[in-house]
């Protein structure tokens, strides 16, 4: 049986023993086992490999919808698998027992077939990953979500700079208007002293149009 899916009296998370191998230094993986009935469930870890491995607790019991981590520990290896393959596997035990039952009241043949009572099983393979392997993944994510958040940033500042320029655009566009209209009053008046104040206005005015078309050309494209 695997580890998910169907009316399983329990189930296990992940369905599979992942360890970042290094050698001499010991890796660990924690499992999460789930009681989903509402009995007591006792379970037991067994290995192909029990030399390799330090597994805590490798035998106990769960309550009704109630749930348990096992940590596994690979013990420092000496030396790499070939082709960095591991073929052990991990078999883990489950069956109801009496309410309030201790782990250290089970019989001995509770996990075994001969015992009559219904056993469920759960194989687990081993995937030993390197530790570059591990953190290139890890900073790829961290790449992509850093990516991410410079769209953002930069879709922000684009919009505002655009909402600037169109502010600046309308402005240049009123001011040439005013213009335009001290233009044609000129025109019709004939007051010498007029002129003088009309050229003082007019070139403040051409200031401030400069500079708003310096700043709207200096902007970015929206195309």
């Amino acid at each position: 049986m695997s580890a998910g899916g169907g009316n399983q009296m329990i189930s296990v998370v992940p369905d599979e023993l992942k360890f970042q191998f290094e050698l001499e230094k010991q890796s660990f993986c924690d499992l999460k086992v789930v009681n989903n009935t509402e009995h007591h469930v006792a379970f037991k870890v067994k290995t192909t490999s029990p030399k390799k491995y330090f597994v805590r607790p490798n035998t106990g019991v769960i309550q009704a919808w109630d749930s348990c981590v096992i940590r596994v520990t690979l013990q420092a290896q000496r030396e790499y698998p070939p082709d960095m393959q591991c073929k052990d596997k991990f078999l883990l035990q489950s069956t109801t027992v009496p309410p309030n039952t201790d782990v250290d009241d089970l019989p001995q043949d509770t996990f075994t077939k001969e015992s009559g009572r219904a056993l469920e099983e759960c194989k687990l393979r081993v995937v030993y990953m390197t530790p570059g392997l591990a953190q290139g993944n890890s900073e790829d994510e961290a790449l992509r979500s850093s990516m991410r958040g410079l769209d953002t940033n930069s879709n922000q500042a684009f919009q505002r700079l655009k909402d600037e320029r169109d502010a600046a655009v309308r402005q240049t566009q009123q001011l040439q208007q005013e213009l335009d209209i001290l233009k044609r009053r000129r025109f019709r008046k004939g007051d010498p002293g007029f002129s003088f104040t009309f050229a003082i206005f007019v070139g403040l005015i051409g200031l401030m149009v400069g500079f708003l078309l310096n700043l709207s050309l200096s902007s970015p494209s929206t195309e």
